[in-house]
């Protein structure tokens, strides 16, 4: 990272701003041209979980190259200033990169969707088979992520 001041090392910290976060975009590789998407996710240690349509160009992705990067952010507010080249960003992001898998084990999908909903309701639920049968969860197993804050 260029700017050391910024970067957010202490994992602890970076694991707060991805709780805290309500969305995460994805990277994928499209031929030879990249493809990003938002998608609703979970957190596990060393581990994101979000999920999918059965079909589609993102799974279709996935299919053929599961390298996969992501970018969380928090925090993030315009600090304006007198001119525009005074302006700032306020923020706090994480960046990773990971393997994406697709899930086929009915219990390894259940817990994937768990770790989704407690993100967002803090609670557990149970999924039928025909909900499990319904619904792709891939998991993105993290190789290396970083944080970083400006303004903070």
């Amino acid at each position: 990272m260029r700017k050391k001041d910024r970067e957010i090392t202490n994992i602890d910290e970076i694991e707060g701003i991805i709780k805290k976060a309500i969305c995460c975009r994805i990277a994928l590789v499209d031929k030879d041209e990249p493809y990003i998407t938002p998608v609703s996710f979970g957190y596990e240690k060393d581990a994101l979980y979000f999920h999918s349509a059965l079909e589609g160009h993102k799974v279709e992705l996935i299919r053929k190259n599961n390298n996969i990067c992501f970018e969380i952010d928090t925090d993030v507010e315009v600090i304006k200033g007198k001119k525009p080249c005074q302006w700032a960003m306020k923020y706090k992001s994480v960046i990773g990169k990971g393997k994406a898998s697709i899930l086929k084990n009915g219990e390894e999908k259940a817990h994937g969707l768990s770790v989704i909903v407690r993100h967002y309701a803090e609670s557990d639920f149970s999924f039928s088979k025909s909900e499990l049968d319904s619904v792709l969860v891939i998991r993105v197993d993290i190789q290396s992520i970083t944080g970083k804050q400006s303004g903070y």
